[in-house]
């Protein structure tokens, strides 16, 4: 009996496409130095000060793409992070965080390129929505419990509060459902090729923080 060929899920794609990026980024080494507890928590609380930047760029832009035909179903305030992180950078740094916060060069170029999206391509802030909102719902759990029990943060509390998002009561479902919306992104061939290479470049950008941030917190040999 004849059977018709299944078109591979967009979701897929994406996943199986960016892998190798995916991979690099993770596995670096001030990432493992950092989860190897080898690191103290000062490398914890610069890294969180990227994030804040790189969070601030996608949450600034959240409410101007709501009514987008493309990004708009991605515009879910449950994931929000930006709130969260000022709660840790004040745990972490004290109420003056802000006095001090400092992008590294990486960290703002790939701010701008977010915002950049935003403005004016809205399928290429998909990319770097979904490469960092699904990631924190998964390979973040790790880093948040590595967190507390290398420094001694209360469990699930201030310090790693960006890992912590109570208002997702089923992450598994709540991932699937996310991964429908991107099988469901009215593009075509060309187009969905350039939001997987965004994709790419957003894992590349992250990757880059963590080189500079490997420079600022060397091992000593």
């Amino acid at each position: 009996m004849d059977t018709l060929d299944t078109p591979t899920p967009f979701s897929t794609i994406i996943r199986v496409a960016s892998h190798e990026q995916h991979t690099e980024a993770e596995t670096s080494t001030f990432m493992s130095d950092l989860l190897g507890g080898r690191l103290g928590v000062e490398a914890f609380a610069r890294y969180t000060e990227q994030l804040w930047f790189v969070y601030a760029a996608l949450e600034g832009a959240a409410e101007s793409l709501r009514a987008d035909p493309v990004a708009g179903p991605f515009i879910q305030p449950e994931l929000f992070r930006t709130a969260e992180l000022e709660r840790d950078l004040t745990h972490l740094r004290g109420p003056g965080w802000r006095a001090g916060l400092r992008a590294l060069p990486t960290t703002a170029a790939y701010a701008a390129r977010i915002e950049e999206c935003a403005r004016g391509w809205p399928a290429g802030y998909v990319a770097h929505h979904y490469t960092r909102y699904l990631g924190d719902l998964s390979g973040g759990q790790i880093i948040r419990d590595k967190a507390e029990r290398t420094w001694g943060f209360e469990r699930k509390g201030d310090g790693v509060r960006f890992y912590v998002f109570e208002e997702i009561t089923n992450p598994a479902a709540f991932k699937r459902g996310y991964r429908e919306l991107l099988d469901r992104v009215d593009a075509d061939d060309l187009e969905k090729q350039r939001i997987v290479d965004e994709c790419k470049r957003a894992f590349d950008f992250n990757g880059a923080v963590f080189r500079e941030l490997e420079g600022e917190f060397p091992l000593s040999a």
